[in-house]
């Protein structure tokens, strides 16, 4: 049986690889700070302790530790946010560095806000331009802190991810509730590109790095071509049948992200992410578009 390591794996990204590689006959034990199950293990994600015996002989290595980013921006926040990710990291370095039998694959998470704003230009791996706020220095840091840990005998990814739409949890759950509120309308000029993809996709894109033993470096986790928010919203309406829907100038959107203790960033940067390793290598998406997107989870 083959085993997969999740890092900070309770979340809705780590549930969701759980349950998909469990399918498939995967034996998955969770690295986590509250252990509620039987294959939870505790670790603080700090220090080297009983923990690292499991990383031993693994097959896979998946780093998903790190607090939302789904928070105000003040300086505690900002800290924790910062640390948790770099941390978590280079003590899963050591504890890589330390084993006779390393994982084979590490995997670490990062996101597809590290490339700048932008309306127009597409962002590949190749050419995508870095931007310079907090949300991508972050994301530039925590994946210098991963590349510069040698692991010869361990092959390492980096999974710029995009935003996830699941049934369940993530951004489809609060975008829905808005939607049948009839407050589905734009959200600040509604012309900010949204990268996004299916929560089926994402795994099913780190099974195909996982089984593809020649990939290594970044990857953009996102659906082929990116949507626009004011198409995103029109499509939400339009699978659940409610004619209209309230704009959201920009002023309205900081307001408001100040009272519920968010950023309004989250929705008004344009992300022009393309997943263009990906594509390159023949992966399929099942849910390229929006509107199979949301049609899907709507169900």
């Amino acid at each position: 049986m083959k085993t997969i390591i999740i890092a900070g794996g309770t979340g809705f990204l780590g549930q969701s690889i759980e349950k998909y590689f469990s399918n498939l006959g995967y034996e998955i034990k969770i690295l986590t700070r509250k252990p509620l199950k039987e294959n939870h293990i505790y670790w603080d994600a700090q220090t080297l302790n009983d923990w690292t015996t499991n990383i031993e002989n693994a097959d896979v290595l998946i780093n998903l530790t790190g607090k939302s980013v789904d928070c105000r921006y003040n300086a505690k926040n900002k800290k924790l946010i910062y640390d948790s990710r770099i941390n978590s990291t280079t003590i899963l370095g050591k504890a890589v560095q330390q084993c006779k039998q390393p994982p084979k694959l590490w995997m670490n998470a990062s996101t597809a806000t590290i490339y700048r704003y932008s309306l127009d230009k597409e962002m590949t791996e190749l050419d995508g331009e870095f931007g310079n706020d907090f949300s991508m220095n972050i994301a530039k840091s925590w994946e210098k802190a991963f590349s510069e840990i040698d692991t010869p005998n361990t092959r390492k990814i980096i999974l710029r991810t995009s935003i996830v739409l699941g049934k369940k949890a993530g951004a489809f759950i609060p975008l829905k509730t808005l939607t049948k509120l009839g407050m589905g309308g734009k959200q600040g000029s509604g012309k900010q590109k949204v990268s996004f993809i299916h929560e089926l996709d994402f795994v099913r894109a780190v099974e195909f790095l996982i089984q593809n033993q020649t990939l290594n470096g970044a990857f953009n986790i996102t659906v082929p071509k990116p949507t626009n928010n004011k198409h995103l919203m029109k499509t939400f309406r339009k699978e659940l049948g409610i004619p209209f829907g309230i704009p959201q100038p920009e002023w309205i959107l900081k307001i408001g992200s100040k009272i519920i203790g968010t950023e309004p960033e989250l929705v008004l940067k344009s992300r022009n992410v393309i997943p263009q390793r990906l594509l390159n290598e023949g992966f399929q998406f099942n849910y390229p578009t929006i509107e199979k997107t949301i049609k899907n989870l709507i169900l």
